[in-house]
């Protein structure tokens, strides 16, 4: 079914202080509920900026080609399709089959290939190049601008918030949520989580370099990422506190805590809310979970 509008309407998603998550970490706790867009995650925002791009500065664009564990490939396939334009979006073997399902259902042609999200963003590349489409990288200005957005609402409505966790893939989050604290002027400590599991982005920022790692097998899909990117990595290396790394259970206790205190159901990606002993949460006064 093709959306009626490849905009937004311009509404702000809510952030909640929920006193459930607050008293288990032992913090005023907000959440940022980027589950509430038509894609439920934050993503979609970039897709409609970077879509929004190509229509002005690449008229004669038919289609754009881009590789994902899910939540990108929603976002540009919604934005393309409604745009007039093609979407060719690569997936590895083993991807969130309701993920691919959402991609072709907004009318993205969803190719499996690959052993992770690393492989498949290669032969994305290479496939655009050879048919003529635009490629759509994880990481991009015109993917910030939109993403942005989710950053700018948090810190519009919380603007006395100690320390923001962000979770890490490949790095849009984190970047954009820096970009805008920095814009407004805030104090802000940003913190970056990523899965142990997949510590490129941790390893980088604590090593002062690129560091690729040879696995990022996690169900934490949005953060299984092998590869860092070298422009995200230009942004966090200065504007991030510092990262933290959550094993596997420590991620579906989280999803466990969410789903008892807002009665949703968040995506394996959101940032663990940490105990209460972990330095980041005790010093602070007041931490959100975009």
């Amino acid at each position: 079914m093709k959306p009626r509008s490849w905009s937004t309407p311009k509404c702000r998603l809510p952030q909640y202080n929920w006193p459930i998550i607050s008293k288990d970490i032992g913090a005023e706790v907000w959440v940022k509920h980027e589950n509430h867009t038509p894609t439920g995650v934050f993503k979609v925002r970039g897709g409609i900026t970077f879509i929004d791009w190509i229509k002005r500065t690449q008229p004669g664009a038919t289609g754009i080609c881009t590789a994902t564990r899910g939540n990108h490939g929603q976002s540009q396939a919604r934005a393309a399709i409604a745009a007039g334009l093609t979407a060719k979006i690569y997936v590895p073997f083993g991807n969130s089959i309701e993920k691919n399902t959402a991609m072709r259902t907004f009318g993205g042609e969803v190719i499996k290939f690959g052993e992770d999200f690393d492989t498949a963003r290669l032969v994305a590349i290479r496939v655009a190049q050879e048919q003529n489409l635009v490629v759509v990288p994880p990481f991009h200005i015109e993917l910030l601008r939109g993403v942005a957005s989710y950053a700018y609402e948090l810190f519009t409505n919380v603007p006395d918030v100690d320390t923001v966790y962000v979770p890490i893939g490949c790095g849009s989050g984190i970047c954009s949520t820096i970009a805008v604290r920095d814009a407004m002027g805030l104090k802000t400590k940003v913190v970056g989580v990523v899965s142990s599991k997949a510590q490129t982005a941790k390893l980088s920022f604590d090593q002062g370099k690129l560091i690729e790692i040879p696995s990022a097998n996690t169900f934490a899909d949005g953060m299984a990422v092998r590869i860092p990117v070298a422009d995200a990595y230009d942004i966090y290396a200065k504007g991030a506190e510092h990262m933290v790394a959550v094993s596997e259970e420590e991620v579906a206790a989280a999803m466990r805590l969410y789903y008892t205190a807002t009665h949703t159901l968040p995506k394996a990606r959101v940032p663990p809310p940490l105990p209460r002993s972990h330095k980041s949460v005790t010093k602070c006064k007041t931490n959100a979970w975009a």
